[in-house]
């Protein structure tokens, strides 16, 4: 059990730790001297992305407001075998104050791992790797003797699955140091995030590692009810947080109504704060705002006033309450039909805005005068939830600002309400601007350039900006100014502002990128195919360029093809039917550009199949799952033989008939997946002494040993399942102990062997099953989330023989194993 932080005492009482070069040196009976990093390696860890800036004026933990939640936290972390605590509750409930107070707590114990409030990170460009490398800085600042193994994650990682970069960052750099207890990694505020469902799926990897590292994330709604993808394979407690008591919103309305610039000395009574205690329904976020509105120093209002308008316009507390608040308090700071018409331009720009910028250009993106945009900066200081530092002179993107909820309020006002907002129109109208400002660079070097923060502003995001706020329809975009701006811009100019770009991202470049295309959509697509070299996590960019691009040339087939592959490789990694559809959209285009006989339209036939049938296992619609059958069937019609990728098209049709019969049992339609998977096998060549087996060999063996599987299960003829046992074998032998896929290879196997043992009765089957299972499990530790079902085939198989043989061995491997799964 952990102690409470306050009464603990540090490991090293008295220790004082210095460091000298490369090491680290302990003060304490007993200590050694343990290797730090070096210089180099420092070097290469401070690389890496790091927390956006949070030290600000952020809302208070007031002591022992959530002890309950903070115990049973702790508790937690001592006691469960779990990877994940996560704790969930609506917005302005307080979880962010929560997450900051455990944070602090651990870090005292030193068991802190990193910590990252994702409301801070642009929710749209951020993708998983960047938040993984950035969980790893703020181990190694923690941590410093885990830097070694964090900067041979950035060796071992490139262009690896998400998985392996938790494993490499996070996971062996933990281990490294040795820790009595688990570390724990906080992250806040995950749902607000759009990467966020990937990065939860991908923490199920690291299942049976709970007593090197934990996690403790933070949403609004809890994800064993949600429908992110493999949810129920991932570790994890939830824990509902509850409001804050009425006893302690009493306190904190006590405590920050004295600080109130009351007039004429009209204070608060006994009977307002206890009204004001029922209608903030426990929400922190509801009494923070209302203590922010009575203390603004140039309000034209006197606090009593703004008081007693609270009192008369809420009707209800809580959630729903928070929506009259925010309407009373955008009407005060903003009585005036005037102030009321600019406040949607600049709250609609910053609620897009990428990254901070000046005060003054902040002015000069919206295109607004700047004393007023400084009056409005200021006003909205009365609802803002965070302060980050130098907000007085610099405007920070909304969501590193106010509340999630404000945010959600003011985008879901309706159209024609004078603070009606929309991203799309304010995406739109910062686009332009940062068009404009493209097309008047001044001459200089590229560092003199960028060092203006507006240059760099509008440089590096326009193509986000006019991607989200154009529609990609040809006949629309053409009429927008945006068209006109880009269509004016000289090709050196255009030359220019890629190179400028680039640098921009990429200011460690040891050479400078020239760019030597002659037209923005070639221009636009090179970036993209330097965004596919690279490690880095661009994938926002990379579709806003190519988004541009199809607007810009929307003949350009290959522009929308590369669209269609990054939304479908987004969809790959979220699982998200909304990346599909989009990927099966742009597909279409291209397909449309591509006619009979262009001779790369087999390409875009077999694309679209793919995304469709992904679609399918996403939803469940089996009419995409028929229409991609189609395609797949155009484009094998396209690659007779010899075509070099007639094997792809046959594999393809032939795993996705195989769905389909899975879905509707027409055994025809698992005959025809059979036939093209034979086909397929034929295509890639037995293993020889003089060469090596084709690399998609064992896949073949694989698909067509489940598929002949499949069809004894239908007719229980024997010889299709010998015959399959026999390709899931010779699949198997390629597949090497580390091969990603072997566990599969495995799986299958195993289930092909029992079935044949309950036809034959030979114990030699059953015999070699049980090896092919303890493998298995094996490459499956406890804490995998395959890992019930593997033990349940194991055990199955176990008490089959005991029954035979009466073996004690058996008969005690499966008490353990039931032990695993009481």
């Amino acid at each position: 059990m952990i102690q409470d932080p306050s009464s603990s005492q540090s490991f090293f009482q008295g220790a004082h730790n210095f460091r000298m070069e490369e090491a680290y040196f302990i003060n304490a009976p007993n200590a050694t001297i343990v290797k730090g990093p070096s210089d180099n390696e420092n070097w290469r860890f401070n690389g890496l992305p790091k927390h956006p800036d949070t030290n600000w004026n952020q809302a208070e933990y007031l002591p022992n407001s959530r002890k309950p939640d903070v115990e049973q936290s702790f508790e937690w972390i001592s006691s469960s075998t779990e990877l994940v605590l996560c704790i969930y509750g609506p917005a302005g409930i307080g979880k962010s104050t929560l997450a900051r107070h455990l944070s602090d707590e651990l870090r005292s114990v030193g068991q802190l791992g990193a910590s990252a409030f994702l409301g801070a990170f642009p929710a749209d460009t951020t993708g998983s790797e960047t938040v993984i490398k950035t969980l790893a800085h703020e181990l190694g600042n923690i941590h410093p003797r885990a830097i070694p193994k964090i900067v041979e994650a950035t060796n071992q990682c490139h262009a690896t699955s998400l998985e392996n970069h938790l494993e490499q960052y996070i996971l062996e750099p933990v281990r490294s140091l040795s820790h009595p207890h688990p570390l724990i990694i906080i992250v806040d505020a995950i749902d607000e995030w759009r990467d966020h469902p990937r990065f939860i799926k991908s923490l199920a990897h690291l299942s049976s590692e709970s007593a090197i590292v934990k996690f403790i994330i933070t949403s609004r709604l809890n994800p064993r009810t949600s429908r992110l993808p493999e949810i129920n394979n991932v570790s994890m407690h939830t824990y509902p947080l509850l409001p804050i008591s009425t006893d302690t919103m009493k306190v904190y309305f006590d405590k920050h109504l004295a600080t109130v610039p009351w007039v004429d000395g009209r204070k608060a009574s006994a009977a307002d704060v206890n009204k004001l205690v029922d209608l903030s329904g426990g929400l922190p976020v509801w009494a923070s705002t209302v203590i922010s509105m009575l203390s603004q120093p140039f309000s034209m209002f006197p606090p009593h006033e703004i008081l007693s308008g609270i009192f008369a316009r809420q009707q209800v507390g809580g959630s729903e309450g928070l929506e009259d608040l925010y309407c009373n308090a955008l009407l005060r700071l903003f009585p005036t039909p005037a102030a009321q018409m600019y406040l949607p331009q600049y709250m609609g720009a910053a609620l897009v805005l990428q990254e901070p910028l000046p005060l003054t250009d902040f002015s000069k993106l919206i295109e607004m005068p700047p004393h007023l945009a400084n009056r409005i900066h200021s006003a909205l200081s009365a609802i803002q939830t965070r302060s980050p530092h130098g907000s007085e002179t610099t405007v920070h993107p909304a969501s590193t600002r106010f509340h999630l909820s404000f945010l959600e309020y003011i985008q879901a006002i309706p159209a024609g309400n004078a603070f009606a907002i929309s991203a799309f129109d304010a995406h739109s109208a910062v686009g332009l601007t940062c068009l404009n400002l493209i097309t008047t660079l001044p001459p200089g070097s590229s560092n003199q350039i960028l060092a203006v923060p507006l240059n760099c502003y509008a440089i590096k995001h326009w193509p986000f900006h006019v991607s989200h706020g154009t529609n990609r329809s040809h006949d629309e975009w053409v009429k927008t100014r945006h068209c006109s701006t880009l269509d004016a811009i000289p090709i050196g100019a255009q030359q220019r502002w890629a190179t400028l770009f680039l640098t921009a991202l990429f200011p460690e470049a040891e050479e400078v990128m020239v760019m030597e295309e002659q037209d923005m959509p070639s221009i636009l697509m090179e970036i993209s195919d330097i965004f596919d070299e690279d490690d880095g996590d661009h994938w926002a960019l990379d579709v806003a360029c190519l988004e541009v691009a199809v607007r810009v040339g929307s003949d350009c087939d290959r522009a929308w093809f590369n669209l269609g592959w990054c939304y479908n490789k987004m969809g790959k990694r979220t699982g998200s039917p909304k990346m599909f559809k989009q990927a099966v959209s742009v597909y279409q285009r291209a397909l449309e550009l591509r006619p009979a006989p262009h001779p790369a339209r087999s390409s875009v036939l077999g694309s679209l199949g793919i995304a469709l049938w992904s679609l399918y296992e996403c939803d469940g619609d089996v009419n995409a799952l028929n229409e991609g059958i189609s395609h797949y069937r155009g484009a094998l019609a396209l690659r007779p033989a010899p075509h070099p990728d007639r094997g792809l098209s046959l594999t393809g049709l032939g795993n996705a008939l195989r769905t389909l019969y899975e879905r509707n049992g027409d055994i025809n339609t698992l005959n025809e997946s059979i036939s093209h998977n034979r086909d397929a096998l034929a295509l890639w060549p037995a293993p020889h002494p003089d060469r090596a087996p084709h690399p998609d060999r064992d896949s073949s063996l694989y698909n067509l040993g489940k598929a002949l599987q499949r069809f004894f299960e239908h007719n229980q003829d024997i010889n299709s399942l010998n015959e399959g046992i026999l390709h899931l074998r010779d699949g198997l032998a390629l597949r090497s102990a580390s091969h990603p896929k072997r566990d599969l290879s495995l799986k299958e196997l195993a289930t092909a062997l029992l079935s044949q043992y309950k036809h034959h009765r030979e114990i030699g089957i059953l015999n070699e099953a049980i090896v092919l299972c303890r493998e298995l499990l094996v490459l499956h530790p406890p804490g995998h989330r395959y890992r019930a079902s593997d033990v349940e085939h194991l055990v199955e198989l176990l008490e089959i023989r005991f029954a035979l043989t009466g073996e004690e061995a058996d008969r005690d491997e499966i008490q353990a194993l039931q032990r695993e799964f009481p």
